[in-house]
């Protein structure tokens, strides 16, 4: 039996990147009745008003979640927990609140005990941005072919998550299911990571005594540039990230220096074997990205806009 993606109220508790694409595609694809949102800046709000693409902008949390079938807290995960605090006694019964958070072990955590038991709380994970942030930079096309991971609690009721595995489908997400602490650990080696590495290397470049920063910027090869991008992420997101995932980037971390010292000592002994080996298989998994199309000449960041269909 297939299930109806659409919601009656859409609570969007922040509006940036993330919230203003839900709202820009489920807006597009008819999965809202009414789409209501806030943000903790005044400037924000008013900006969202200007463009016009939801039905109503309200002042606080608690004003937005009135009697919305479906709540995302669009904000970074350390803000979470106060947040599911502040709006759960205006919860509506029945409804569904969920997250779009990068770490989820932390989100559940910190929102389930605060929640109302006649509430189905399904975090969720879209894996899509760019480097932009802010009311302006969302658009409709942000989440086709990405996939967006939903981690719902143990005992979390079914219907609930087959609900919004709907609606992120409808959105043009495809769609998994796995527990919070398998998530964590899984975006440890495939997101965070790389976004630590990104943050260093950039710094590093930064600290060069004999290169400057118009030489850094000047001669940017593809490898830099793609880092740097990488690196322009919102920095509040990516500082709770690390502390809310502490534990499973720290033990990906370390097995990356393992990795790093080994290629160390091979370029240091000039073993070119190694180097080759290494290499090779890390090509191939380069590869297999490319092959079941998790990869495009623009992918995520620089996404074209205009590849989403309406229903008719």
């Amino acid at each position: 039996m297939s299930i109806n993606p659409h919601f009656q109220r859409v609570a969007l508790i922040g509006f940036g990147l993330i919230g203003g694409s839900i709202a820009r595609a489920a807006k597009l694809q008819g999965l809202a009745g009414e789409i209501v949102t806030t943000a903790r800046s005044e400037k924000t709000r008013a900006r969202v008003l200007e463009l016009g693409i939801v039905d109503q902008v309200v002042a606080t949390n608690a004003e937005a979640v009135k009697d919305a079938d479906l709540v995302i807290l669009c904000i970074p995960v350390g803000a979470c927990g106060p947040v599911a605090q502040e709006v759960a006694a205006h919860l509506k019964p029945g409804a569904i609140i969920s997250d779009v958070g990068s770490v989820k072990g932390a989100v559940v955590r910190d929102m389930a005990p605060h929640l109302p038991k006649n509430v189905h709380f399904v975090p969720a994970h879209p894996v899509a941005g760019t480097e932009h942030s802010g009311p302006d930079s969302g658009f409709a096309e942000l989440f086709i072919n990405r996939w967006c991971i939903l981690t719902p609690p143990e005992g979390t009721d079914a219907d609930a998550t087959a609900h919004l595995h709907a609606f992120w489908a409808a959105l043009g997400a495809k769609v998994e299911v796995m527990t919070p602490d398998h998530h964590d650990l899984v975006l440890a080696i495939t997101s965070h990571l790389p976004h630590l590495i990104a943050y260093t290397i950039v710094g590093t470049a930064d600290e060069l005594a004999q290169v400057t920063e118009s030489e850094v910027i000047k001669f940017s090869a593809g490898g830099f540039r793609d880092f740097t991008r990488i690196a322009a992420s919102d920095p509040t997101m990516w500082r709770d990230v690390f502390l809310a995932n502490k534990e499973a980037v720290l033990e990906m971390l370390g097995t990356f220096t393992e990795d790093l010292a080994k290629l160390t000592r091979a370029i240091r002994r000039g073993d070119g074997e190694a180097l080759f080996d290494h290499f090779t298989r890390t090509r191939a998994i380069r590869r297999g990205i490319v092959e079941i199309g998790q990869d495009s000449a623009a992918p995520d960041f620089g996404r074209q806009h205009g590849q989403l269909d309406k229903k008719s």
